[in-house]
């Protein structure tokens, strides 16, 4: 497989077709599993404990030990876990897009064609918690809970998701693998009023300068690098984002 760098590939995120999420990982080569990914430090600095109001302890271990596999740290830049992604996924279930507050929730329920979209009659929230109860069941009684098992055995298993023809109580693998995988971009690149992408770490991995107030002295350059420090919607003046208090996604910043 072609040698791609971390940073290009991640730059392709927002385009990649969920069939090759994992194969892009692979590409970028993988990081040794944690047997406990909730204690996983940051390459950079402890990475902080999270409060989770959705998620419960064997839930939070499944994720977190998931999107360390899905967008690993390497040598340079801290990963999922380190961004607080497992953070922005809780909140996101914690709250109204979790409970499915936009969804057309009358039915009926059939399976639909790829272009039609998500069909099933279970809000987002209802997606993950039936499905990583059967994911958490199945792995208990054989045994080999998701975060104890070895990089390349978590990786087989989210691949195995992935490809589908797995009910999770109801809910198709690859489903809620293509959830779970939407999840994972939106909270590593997102802004960091939402609970995820700590210290705007995925925006400065690309060179996204984020919700900068004025380009107006940029607008007729094409191709240039702007180099300047990324700015959230929610920062003051002087650096620090002050979420807003109606979004439940608070995560404090990392200790570097």
């Amino acid at each position: 497989m072609a040698d791609i760098s971390r940073r290009s590939a991640l730059k392709r995120l927002g385009g990649t077709t969920l069939a090759t999420a994992v194969p892009i990982i692979d590409a970028l080569g993988q990081t040794p599993g944690a047997t406990n990914a909730r204690a996983m430090p940051s390459p950079g600095g402890a990475t902080p404990r999270t409060t989770y109001l959705f998620f419960n302890h064997e839930e939070a271990a499944f994720i977190e030990a998931a999107v360390v596999r899905l967008i690993p740290a390497d040598e340079q830049w801290d990963g999922a876990l380190e961004a607080g992604v497992p953070n922005f996924i809780d909140k996101q279930l914690g709250g109204a897009w979790g409970a499915g507050e936009r969804l057309y929730r009358s039915g009926p329920w059939q399976p639909g064609t790829p272009s039609q979209g998500y069909q099933l009659p279970f809000t987002p929230a209802e997606l993950f918690r039936k499905a990583l109860a059967a994911i958490n069941n199945e792995l208990a009684k054989a045994g080999t809970p998701f975060a104890t098992m070895s990089g390349e055995q978590q990786d087989e298993y989210l691949h195995g998701l992935e490809a589908g023809g797995k009910n999770l109580d109801g809910a198709p693998s690859d489903v809620f693998f293509a959830s779970l995988w939407q999840c994972t971009v939106e909270g590593f690149f997102s802004d960091p009023v939402y609970g995820g992408n700590r210290d705007m770490l995925g925006w400065r991995m690309i060179g996204f300068p984020g919700a900068y107030a004025s380009y107006y002295d940029l607008v007729d350059k094409h191709g240039i690098k702007i180099n300047r420090e990324p700015m959230s919607l929610a920062q003051d003046v002087h650096g620090h984002v002050h979420p807003d208090p109606n979004i439940p996604a608070y995560s404090p910043p990392s200790n570097r």
